[in-house]
């Protein structure tokens, strides 16, 4: 049985992410799919280190209690489904520290440190989806902002982490775009085989 787990990276309940991720609890809902959410700033998540952080760092351990509960999530799940923002060309800090604090608790559960660099151990994840929007259109970041999204996010961190397949679907230019369109945006969602 297929086990999905939605990462949600947004603050405001009434932007259209939010409605991405309703719609994305539809569908697996609608296809019998088991899941779970991490809803980074419903559950107050600190993206941040300190000074104990840090120091635990070498051991592979942390006193935050989100961290391994989120590596469990992890390690059951066979896909993974990201729903944020991009912000400046970016991934926000939020998950840009989700992935620095949890994955860095996982030397043997979410990677291993070999001489030759990090393997990644969560190969249990078959597919990834990063599902962004952004104000600037797609075009813009695959051309002119060097594709970071594809480049660094997926193709460096997912798949070091051992996620070897990922897709990234954009909605850009969400500032100007019309009710139709996200609608439409929403509606096909319904329709992609997570």
């Amino acid at each position: 049985m297929s086990n999905t787990l939605i990462i949600y990276c947004h603050p405001y309940e009434k932007s259209f992410n939010h409605a991405i991720v309703e719609s994305v609890i539809n569908n697996l809902e609608l296809h019998h799919t088991d899941w779970t959410m991490i809803d980074l700033y419903k559950e107050a998540f600190n993206p941040t280190y300190n000074e104990e952080e840090l120091r635990l760092f070498h051991d592979g351990k942390s006193h935050d209690p989100h961290v391994l509960k989120y590596l469990e999530d992890l390690q059951k799940a066979d896909k993974l489904i990201f729903v944020t923002p991009i912000w400046w060309n970016s991934i926000p800090g939020m998950l840009k520290g989700f992935i620095d604090k949890v994955m860095k608790e996982g030397p043997g559960l979410s990677h291993t440190v070999t001489k030759t660099g990090v393997k990644g151990n969560l190969t249990n994840i078959k597919q990834a989806y990063v599902l962004t929007t952004s104000t600037s259109p797609t075009f813009y970041f695959r051309f002119f902002c060097g594709n970071g999204i594809n480049r660094i996010f997926i193709r460096q961190t997912l798949r070091q982490l051992g996620i070897k397949k990922s897709k990234w679907v954009n909605f850009g230019g969400i500032s100007t775009s019309k009710n139709s369109k996200r609608t439409a945006y929403l509606d096909q969602l319904t329709k992609i085989n997570f």
